[in-house]
């Protein structure tokens, strides 16, 4: 439930970053995204962002200085911003039967040394600890999730987020009227009959090119 209600708080803010009241990602990050259209390429992207922000979290551990705690909280609030960005670009293009295998390796590889990090980061005693603490803990329970999701078997993980999407319909449906339902259901095979070919959301500008998704294979 935690790890669902945070997808719904990040997906606006992972589609569309620029928008987001704190910006988790530089503006040339954000450029960055929106050049990127293949999920495989997002994901690999979003895990580098992520990189980074532990490179400037072992520089910030490394010494301890005045000042430094609001750095790290910073960083680790940014950082695991993309973790669950990952979740949810990872999750879309499961829905839309998009490829992602190279990206979910990446993800992978990378989350396990960062969480050897994060971990170490936890262990550490320092003085000013309490002010970044609960950012710490978000941060390694972020990660651990995210890997725990990447090394799953791709199309099992498909049929969870079809499972999750359906109960979470049901759930919706449940506090409408009857009248409600009949008319979200009429207006949903509309739209699949009026607009078989709907363009999914994009950080693309309407003028640049969109470039043909490829369909994932079977198997990871």
């Amino acid at each position: 439930m935690k790890n669902t209600l945070r997808s719904l708080a990040l997906l606006v803010a992972c589609l569309a970053p620029a928008l987001a009241q704190r910006d988790f990602l530089t503006p040339d990050e954000v450029s960055q995204v929106r050049e990127a259209q293949q999920p495989d390429v997002r994901l690999t992207l979003y895990t580098t962002f992520a990189q980074l922000r532990m490179e400037l979290l072992r520089n910030y551990f490394a010494t301890e200085k005045p000042g430094r705690s609001a750095l790290i909280h910073d960083t680790l609030e940014d950082y695991t911003k993309i973790i669950e960005a990952i979740d949810i670009v990872a999750d879309d293009a499961l829905r839309r039967n998009l490829a992602i295998d190279k990206g979910i390796d990446a993800v992978e590889k990378a989350e396990r040394a960062m969480i050897a990090d994060l971990e170490r980061f936890d262990s550490m005693d320092a003085a000013d600890s309490s002010r970044y603490r609960y950012a710490l803990d978000d941060a390694l329970e972020a990660t651990r999730d995210s890997l725990a999701l990447a090394e799953e078997d791709l199309r099992d993980r498909k049929a969870d987020v079809a499972k999750r999407d359906k109960e979470e319909k049901t759930k919706l449906e449940e506090m409408m009227t009857p009248d409600d339902v009949k008319a979200r259901r009429e207006q949903e095979k509309k739209e699949g009959k009026d607009q078989p070919k709907r363009k999914l959301p994009s950080l693309r500008r309407p003028e640049d090119e969109v470039v043909a998704p490829t369909p994932a294979p079977k198997k990871k």
